[in-house]
């Protein structure tokens, strides 16, 4: 688990297909890890086959433990902590681990397909959705697919009605 005060090194990562987003990494051999394990894919098109574009290292933390903690080095740089010798090694990524966070990867990846397809195929009607399904339902409308909000008592009123629906998980697009 990771707390106030860790290193993070955030790195834009690009697919073949030229679309950037963002990850965030213990360091440069645990995205190497995850990386080679194929369990960093392209929040767009699903693919793994990604490399990391040129950018400077982020740290969280308060500015007094930015100050108190050596500055991570750019990959295959040198910085203060090379120079005040050997650091520990990364915690290694089990099998398991990896195997955990690939599958993950998967399921974040159809739910962003999900998502890209509910946008495409239907029309955001926003916080008005009870309202649009009751007039499609009752033919007040004409029939098509909607997506929007609805509280859970709006919810619970037109599954009363009997208006069928579905809720989903609407995950981010991009990784961060």
């Amino acid at each position: 688990m990771l707390h106030a005060g860790c290193a993070m090194i955030r790195y834009t990562v690009r697919c073949n297909a030229g679309h950037e987003f963002e990850g965030w990494y213990r360091d440069s051999k645990t995205y190497e890890s995850l990386q080679a394990a194929g369990a960093v894919s392209c929040p767009e098109c699903g693919a793994v086959e990604v490399r990391r574009a040129p950018m400077a290292p982020a740290l969280s933390g308060t500015k007094a433990t930015r100050r108190s903690e050596p500055a991570p080095a750019e990959p295959g740089g040198d910085s203060a902590a090379d120079s005040a010798g050997p650091a520990a090694p990364p915690a290694p990524v089990s099998a398991e681990d990896a195997k955990r966070i690939h599958v993950m990867g998967r399921i974040r990846e159809a739910m962003v397909e999900m998502r890209r397809h509910v946008e495409s195929n239907a029309d955001y009607v926003g916080p008005k959705f009870a309202d649009e399904a009751r007039k499609i339902h009752y033919g007040e409308t004409r029939q098509r697919s909607i997506y929007g909000e609805a509280t859970d008592a709006e919810s619970e009123a037109l599954r009363d009605e009997g208006i069928e629906f579905g809720r989903i998980p609407w995950v981010s697009k991009t990784d961060a």
